[in-house]
């Protein structure tokens, strides 16, 4: 097997494996050697001499073995599950794909709050009984939202709300930063920021500080006709709390892509409330993943060929 500049690992991400995620590489990058690595052997072998591995993962075994390795691109966003000081002690670069979710989780979240301002989910009710009858509905044009979390994602989410003439106010760890939102605040400010706001759109990380963020608490704090609308992760909802605020109309709704437990039991409360809906931590499905990861791959071979700095960099 000749020396490859670029390995693929071994990989599924939405359905494709590996071999989808190198044929976009080598599409952009048609001067370049690429290898896909489909057993452990492979990936061993190919990784003796690669200077750019992407994947999911690499342990500590493989890295040690990986002498020319320069850049190791992660196919995730979040790279905790990576062996990091092994690669900073061996002087290996480490990307990561955020951004790549940005489209099609901001299409979602629109989606979502479209689906409750138009009670899409009552006009399928009526359509499985066949009855022809009217019902009220709102607008998300012309509301407020709070986006909680200002990463990549929440950024494309406010990005696809300009059309909508909405107010917007963000949550971030350093509100001094400002952001893309017309107000900004911090977490110790969170209860304001959400105060108004008829959408609430969970879009941070799990950690320490948002575990729990919106608790029976924050639930008070919403208004009564606010939808919650979480693609961050489940535990940052307290679920005991939002069953109960949903059940007694606290709020009016929400829509849930991550839950806590994940995967929902089938005799789980949320299940039966008709003012939520439920997707299987489906929002960040796209056909596009590969081709958007190897943009920034590509992107970063360039640069790392000519010392600059390179885009998405962890470490």
């Amino acid at each position: 097997m000749s020396d490859p500049d670029i390995v693929v690992l071994r990989q599924t991400i939405h359905g494709s494996d590996g071999a989808a995620l190198a044929a976009a590489i080598r599409e952009r990058l048609p001067d370049r050697s690429v290898a896909l690595a489909r057993t452990p052997a492979e990936e061993r072998e190919i990784l003796e001499t690669a200077r750019i591995a992407v994947g999911l993962h690499i342990d500590e075994e493989l890295l040690a073995a990986a002498e020319n390795l320069e850049l190791f691109a992660c196919v995730f966003a979040g790279t905790g599950h990576l062996p990091r000081d092994a690669l900073a002690d061996r002087g290996v670069a480490l990307t990561n794909a955020s951004g790549v979710h940005g489209p099609n989780i901001a299409e979602h979240v629109l989606g979502s709050m479209i689906t409750h301002a138009r009670q899409w989910p009552r006009a399928h009710r009526q359509q499985e009984r066949r009855e022809w009858r009217s019902y009220e509905t709102t607008e998300v044009h012309g509301s407020t939202v709070a986006v909680v979390g200002l990463g990549a994602i929440g950024a494309a989410i406010v990005d696809r709300l300009e059309p909508f003439d909405v107010d917007t106010t963000g949550v971030r760890y350093s509100p001094e930063k400002g952001g893309p939102t017309d107000e900004v605040y911090g977490f110790d400010e969170f209860h304001d920021a959400i105060a108004d706001a008829e959408y609430v759109v969970l879009a941070c990380p799990l950690t320490e500080t948002t575990r729990g963020l919106v608790d029976d608490d924050a639930l008070r704090t919403m208004r009564a006709d606010a939808v919650l609308i979480n693609i961050a992760r489940g535990p940052v909802v307290d679920t005991d709390a939002l069953v109960s605020a949903l059940r007694n109309s606290r709020i009016r709704g929400a829509a849930l892509d991550v839950t806590d437990p994940e995967p929902l039991p089938e005799d789980h409360p949320l299940w039966g409330l008709g003012s939520v809906t439920i997707t299987p931590h489906n929002a960040g499905n796209t056909p596009q993943y590969y081709d958007r990861v190897a943009d920034i791959l590509a992107e970063n071979v360039g640069r790392l060929d000519e010392g600059e700095k390179l885009e998405n960099r962890v470490q």
